[in-house]
């Protein structure tokens, strides 16, 4: 009784902050804006506060919508089909046989072995580990895989915080690395689609982000190992050989890396074999399932495939075409012309502090699925590079690290007791203007050149 009276609260207070959204709304807005806003509110503090189960509220839309004339159901249901949540689930079930084989286990093992037995040592092979292993797996599970391995290589209690956060910060900053490591990133995706432009390949994404991501970990690392005593920190290796169940992923996954390659165009000399990358990463899931792999099973495996984060894509997807569809976005942008007024610097540089800081209270998936379309109109009124401010937005809000609700990883290193939330907002408020920084730069240096 006292469960659901707590439910109860969280539902109502959810309502609560989608009426007064509502209202205040209605000053500014019309009334189908408006009604769009304070549903948004409402579907924001659910997701925090985990008033309703993640996957139900990702299904509200489909009902809200069309009940307050916002989307038609069919215009709404649409958006959890998109192909970018195909591709989403062809890359979980590759990180599913990675995980069932114990293949993390044999990289993270190699990655660690590369850095010396000392606590600042065991911080660099800790974020870098959790980094790569976050471009191939989701965020979530690379954390939820390694935070094993930070609580028990030292009993320290200071070591263990600057290890669980080295794993978290880490899993973030590599997750951007490939269009499939997090979930605003095929968001990004998704939405320059449905809007007619030109989608950044794999290989290309890849080249974009390499740099930050390497900038980045060394600067994590650097952060979290200031201070730290010099002493060897004694750990165990098992040296196994790699099974054939393992070694069949890797062919796969190197066959994959192969065909994405020659699927990429390269102007002017190749343009590409043109073949949806969806369809080639679910395709390499489905294979999983069939001779001569036989490695996933369906009754067994597909439990553990996140519905529910591709029921949360549906629901992004909808926001950000209800957003278009009423008219709200342009109206958003049209108040928000003014910020254009600034030098093309200070203009990426405001995006990126709104975006990172914004983050850090909200679901960062409800958020990017409500600003890209706010900033592609913004982009289009004024002439900017579109591509350019999208991908910075998008970034930024996978590079919060001062609260546990900002990213799942962040929450993750909170719930292994090793993080109190004073540590992280400590070192959080500094790596967040760092990647705001960094972000910027390289986009103002590297992308520009590349998207123009």
């Amino acid at each position: 009784m006292r469960e659901h009276l707590e439910q109860f609260k969280k539902i109502g207070f959810g309502v609560l902050a989608g009426l007064i959204i509502f209202a205040l709304s209605l000053t500014i807005f019309n009334t189908s804006q408006a009604s769009l806003l304070g549903l948004i509110a409402l579907l924001v503090v659910l997701w925090t506060n985990e008033g309703l189960p993640l996957a139900v509220v990702s299904l509200l839309p489909i009902v809200l919508f069309p009940s307050f004339s916002i989307l038609s159901t069919k215009a709404t249901a649409v958006n959890y089909a998109h192909p970018i949540i195909y591709l989403f689930l062809g890359g979980f079930m590759l990180a599913i046989a990675v995980e069932k084989s114990n293949l993390h286990t044999f990289i993270a093992d190699k990655m660690l072995s590369l850095f010396p037995n000392t606590p600042r040592g065991m911080i660099f092979s800790l974020a870098i580990t959790s980094g790569l292993l976050s471009s191939i797996l989701s965020n979530t599970t690379t954390t939820l895989l390694l935070m094993s391995i930070a609580l028990f290589i030292t009993n320290d209690i200071k070591l263990k915080l600057r290890f669980a956060l080295a794993i978290a910060y880490g899993a973030s900053v590599g997750g951007i690395i490939t269009p499939i490591g997090t979930p605003p990133n095929l968001i990004l995706l998704g939405i320059m689609s449905e809007k007619g432009m030109e989608t950044i390949p794999f290989f290309q994404w890849i080249w974009m982000v390499t740099p930050l991501v390497f900038v980045m970990l060394i600067v994590v690392s650097l952060i979290l190992s200031l201070g730290v005593p010099n002493t060897l920190i004694h750990r165990e290796s098992e040296k196994k050989p790699l099974d054939v169940t393992q070694k069949k992923i890797l062919y796969l996954m190197g066959g994959l890396i192969f065909l994405l390659l020659l699927n990429a165009p390269m102007k002017p000399f190749w343009g590409g074999l043109g073949l949806s990358e969806a369809g080639i990463l679910l395709g390499a899931g489905l294979l999983l399932f069939m001779p001569p792999f036989s490695i996933l099973n369906w009754d067994e495996d597909s439990t553990k495939i996140p519905y529910k984060i591709m029921f949360l894509f549906g629901a992004g997807f909808s926001i950000a075409k209800a957003f278009s569809g009423t008219g709200l976005a342009d109206e958003v942008a049209s108040y928000l012309i003014i910020m254009t007024q600034l030098t093309p610097i200070l203009l990426l540089f405001s995006v990126a502090m709104l975006i990172t800081f914004t983050t850090e209270i909200t679901s960062n998936t409800a958020l990017i699925s409500i600003m890209l379309p706010v900033i592609y109109s913004v982009a289009e009124q004024t002439g900017i590079n579109t591509t350019l401010f999208m991908m910075v937005a998008t970034l930024c809000a996978s590079y919060a690290f001062m609260l546990p609700i900002a990213t799942p990883p962040n929450a993750i290193a909170m719930s292994s007791g090793a993080v109190n939330v004073k540590s992280m907002i400590r070192y959080g408020i500094i790596l967040n203007l760092a990647g705001i920084f960094c972000i910027v730069m390289i986009a103002e240096f590297f992308w520009k050149g590349i998207l123009s």
